[in-house]
């Protein structure tokens, strides 16, 4: 016993050597060795949480093997039956280590592509196994007044060296300072793109977070401060400056934290439905209620933050959501609507129910 740690870490090492990106035939073998009961969870379960960086590690490996392909329209029957393998080993940590995914989600969701949403959604439906989730349904659900919402998540993802080495950190955190002056509201947004004109997920994904954690200790989430404070402003200065499908991957970065009660959740939830109320036009608000629903049309399971933040933006007058033209420009989209918004009012599938195997990997 004393020398199993040692000869896990040896044999995470192994796997990370070989790794599909370095040995593509071997990457069905890898990844059943990866996923072996005799593995995964013992790595797991070693004393200090030592093998957590490990697996995340070699899950980061497979899923940035996987990227380019997952990122097409159709895909090839094998890289299909390494993408059904890869839902039932992030089914199998959801189940019995859900704190693994909630501590790196962050990281889970710069490496899958935003074209997985169903993938992408068991990661951000992981909670703590020692909290009950509210039910999102409860039609008297009060949110701020929920106990778990004043606590921060853990987060072990070190999301600041992304921004330091994309030049992104300093002119950041000036601005969430100083408020100013507008041309760091430009340079941030310059520095989101690769040369090649691409953007640069990871940095957009650690960019939103940090705003958010700065926002949340400096006191600039409560209700009073959040409307006129610099996080909100930085954020709806960004998604105004940048083009269609930046804003896309952006507003994807906002939904990305919402995930279980916590204070993060609450805070991007809040955000995300101020910049609906005071967009200037429905463009952006087009983009946020895509960005809500594509999450929401796919196999269960679906976060609890996302699942509480659409049902207050369809049922609070505040948001008008069904005079917008886009809820009506076609019959099959109002349709889609309706059917999402039924399923939700209604109560659907608790948020945190079991799901099964079946369920999980049907598309």
């Amino acid at each position: 016993d004393t020398l199993q740690p040692q000869m896990l870490f040896a044999f995470a090492a192994a796997l990370e050597a070989l790794r599909p990106s370095r040995v593509p035939g071997f990457a069905f073998g890898w990844l059943e060795l990866v996923a072996h009961r005799a593995f995964m969870p013992k790595l797991l379960l070693a004393k200090g949480q030592k093998g957590w960086p490990r697996l995340q590690s070699l899950l980061v490996s497979l899923f940035g093997f996987m990227y380019p392909a997952l990122s097409t329209s159709r895909l090839a029957p094998p890289i299909d039956h390494l993408y059904r393998g890869a839902l039932r080993v992030l089914l199998v940590l959801l189940h019995d280590f859900p704190e693994f995914l909630c501590d790196y989600h962050l990281a889970f969701c710069d490496a899958i592509p935003h074209t997985c949403i169903q993938m992408r959604n068991l990661v951000l439906s992981a909670f703590p196994r020692n909290m009950m989730l509210p039910d999102p349904f409860a039609p008297n659900l009060k949110v701020d007044l929920l106990s778990e919402i004043s606590q921060p998540p853990t987060i072990l993802s070190v999301y600041t060296s992304t921004l330091s080495a994309a030049g992104v950190l300093e002119p950041l955190d000036t601005f969430l300072k100083s408020r100013g002056p507008a041309s760091l509201l430009l340079d941030i947004r310059s520095r989101l793109s690769s040369p090649d004109g691409s953007y640069r997920v990871s940095v957009i994904n650690a960019l939103v977070l940090h705003i958010g954690v700065h926002a949340i200790s400096h006191g600039l989430a409560s209700p009073s401060a959040l409307p006129s404070s610099a996080p909100v402003e930085c954020l709806a200065g960004l998604a105004a400056e940048l083009p269609a499908d930046g804003r896309y991957l952006f507003l994807n970065g906002l939904a990305n934290q919402l995930r279980y009660p916590n204070n993060h959740t609450h805070y991007f939830s809040c955000v995300l439905l101020l910049m609906f109320a005071e967009a200037r036009d429905e463009t952006l608000q087009e983009q946020i209620t895509r960005v809500l629903v594509e999450r929401l049309i796919v196999h269960r399971p679906h976060p609890w933050g996302l699942l509480v933040t659409f049902i207050e933006l369809i049922k609070n007058k505040r948001y008008a959501f069904w005079t917008k033209a886009f809820t009506r420009c076609a019959p099959e989209v109002e349709r889609l609507f309706e059917s999402v918004a039924r399923s939700c009012m209604a109560g659907g599938a608790a948020a945190g129910a079991p799901v099964s195997e079946h369920e999980a990997v049907a598309q």
